[in-house]
This record gives structure tokens, C-alpha cells and sequence, in this order.
């Protein structure tokens, strides 16, 4: 699935103006896009206007044959109907609630907390690909970091979304376990065919998952 992205964004404190005028697209056999960058380039800015969460000045975001956001045709569909898994860097994993829960609110379209014991079909598949089901009934604070990764992918994945969008997904983790969730993710990736857009500053995940690997600058993206 293609990805057509052209927008401009800028963003003013009392301190700084930071302009955005981030220009990508893909070829419909490209399912992975790489964005390195170092941090302050405008990486996660630009994963939250193709999810949503901020809104560009100008311009265009398309997924396929699905417009997501164009600024002249006055079209700008809210987070929820875009049907993309965002991962944040952090997780942002429910404290108060147990992995199964966590993974279950993938699927609620409001904000009332799934009972503790749910028992979905689609929350005990995911516990099942990501081996979480003796950690199914754990708080996170009780998880490591990878087991909160894999919930919070479970999490992202269980509403079938049209594409992944990673921030930095490896950076909260050691070096092994960093390595061991690469693998994991890639053969995840392959197996569900799930087009995705992977921000980092790690030439690792560059060369693992980039199909596609552009750069970004001041934010602004170019060709490697």
C-alpha cells in the first residue's frame, strides 16, 4: 500500500519557531519506510501528523486510495478513523490495567476499561503470537521491557490496522534484548504483510527494516 505524504507544519514557543516540510512517498512494493534522524530533527512530529494527533498547515496525507488528511479539499479524518497502529516510544501501556485489558482496549471504540478477565478470541490470539499469556493477568509495572513492547504491539495490532507507525521502538530496550525484538518484529511484519513507518536514530534498525530509508534534518526529509 502506498503512502503519499506532503505537508507543512510550523510549531512557535517563546523560544523557537520549528518548521516541518516533510515530502515522502512509496512504491506500492515498499512496505517498509525507515526515517533516521538524530533527535530534534522532527521525527515523532511527523508520525503524529500522519496519525492525527497534531494538524499540518498545508498539504496532503494518503494511505493507498484513502485520504487521511488534505488541507484545500478540507478533508482531516479524526486519529480513530484512520485505522493506523501507532507505537509510542514509551509504550503509553494503561497503568491500571493488566496486559489482557491493555491489549483488549485495541478494540473499544470508547473509554470503558475491558473486565480483567476477557476472554475475546482476538485478545487470546495475540497473547498466543506474543507469548504473553503467563503474563496476561500482570500489571505493567510488573512486566520487563520487552514484554511491555510485545503488549503494546499486541495492543496496536489487534484492531487490523492499514499500517504501523514505530517510534523508536528499540530505543527503551538493552542491546541483546534490542536484537532479539528486531527479529521478532521483522518476521512479524512479513508474515501480516502490515505497510509500516519505522522512526529511529539507530543505523541498526535501518538496515534491518528499511526497504525504504530516508533521513531527516531540521525537518526536512531527504533520499539516502
Amino acid at each position: 500500500m502506498r503512502f503519499d505524504i506532503h505537508f507543512k507544519k510550523r510549531l512557535s514557543s517563546d523560544r523557537r519557531v520549528f518548521d516541518l516540510d516533510v515530502q515522502l512517498s512509496s512504491s506500492s512494493d515498499k512496505q517498509r519506510i525507515v526515517i533516521l534522524g538524530e533527535s530534534g530533527s522532527g521525527k515523532s512530529l511527523t508520525l503524529k501528523a500522519i496519525a492525527g494527533l497534531i494538524t499540518p498547515d498545508s498539504g496532503h496525507i494518503a494511505l493507498g486510495e484513502q485520504i487521511l488528511f488534505h488541507k484545500e479539499r478540507r478533508i482531516n479524518l479524526a486519529p480513530q478513523q484512520r485505522r493506523l497502529a501507532y507505537l509510542f516510544q514509551d509504550y503509553a501501556l494503561f497503568p491500571h490495567l493488566n496486559v489482557r485489558q491493555n491489549i483488549a482496549f485495541g478494540l473499544t471504540r470508547s473509554w470503558r476499561n475491558p473486565h480483567p478477565q476477557t476472554s475475546v478470541a482476538a485478545v487470546t490470539h495475540w497473547l498466543e503470537v506474543f507469548q504473553l499469556q503467563a503474563m496476561a493477568d500482570q500489571m505493567p509495572d510488573q512486566l520487563s521491557g520487552g514484554q511491555k513492547q510485545r503488549t503494546a504491539l499486541a495492543r496496536a495490532l489487534i484492531s487490523q490496522p492499514s499500517a504501523l507507525l514505530l517510534d523508536e521502538p528499540f530505543a527503551a530496550l538493552d542491546p541483546a534484548l534490542r536484537t532479539s525484538l528486531r527479529q521478532e518484529l521483522d518476521a512479524l511484519q512479513k508474515n501480516l504483510q502490515v505497510p509500516m513507518i519505522l522512526i529511529t536514530h539507530d543505523p541498526e534498525d535501518a538496515a534491518v527494516f528499511g526497504e525504504q530509508v530516508l533521513t531527516m534534518s531540521a525537518g526536512r526529509v531527504y533520499t539516502v
